[in-house]
């Protein structure tokens, strides 16, 4: 996948540039890059990941393709509380996937999340994983805990194929 990719994925999911939003699992920053491409100038985002390493080659990034961007960079766990303000989205891209009780950590999402916020999910669409992707979910099993979790209006956005597990989709879901 390349850059047109990462944000064709999210571009459904986005009414319009500006806002608050937080790339959980960020990495080295491809949903990053995406998020900035759909946001604009006006908006912050705060990419969270625990590899500092993978947080940095980020910041390179976004520094290259986008240096007014104002990207908060934490080095931190996503599934502990993070101090972060009320959110207008969250992007989860391929890190909810490692982690087999995700109820608690979409209670995290859901509580950064203002009313009608928007969490953009992008995962595998299979529900067995491998060694590199342990806890996978399809659209129809995120769709039924979305709903079970606070979030409403879930939609799939996009589908691309995969050469690791099939296909990657985007999804949508919105706080109540």
């Amino acid at each position: 996948m390349n850059h047109a990719d990462h944000v064709n994925l999210l571009r459904g999911g986005i009414p319009a540039p500006g806002g608050i939003w937080a790339d959980l699992g960020a990495g080295s920053g491809a949903f990053t890059l995406a998020l900035a491409d759909l946001l604009g100038t006006d908006a912050q985002i705060y990419a969270v990941d625990k590899d500092g390493g993978a947080l940095r080659e980020n910041q390179h990034a976004i520094r290259g393709r986008f240096p007014n961007i104002n990207v908060h960079y934490m080095t931190a766990d996503f599934t502990q509380k993070l101090d972060l303000p009320m959110l207008d989205g969250v992007v989860m891209a391929n890190s909810l996937h490692f982690h087999r009780n995700k109820v608690p950590v979409l209670a995290q999402v859901h509580s950064y999340l203002k009313p009608g916020g928007r969490f953009l999910l992008v995962e595998y669409n299979v529900d067995s994983g491998n060694p590199w992707v342990p806890y996978p979910l399809s659209y129809s099993r995120w769709a039924k805990m979305a709903s079970e979790n606070g979030f409403s209006e879930t939609r799939q956005l996009a589908v691309y194929p995969s050469r690791f597990l099939r296909e990657i989709y985007s999804a949508i879901s919105i706080k109540f």
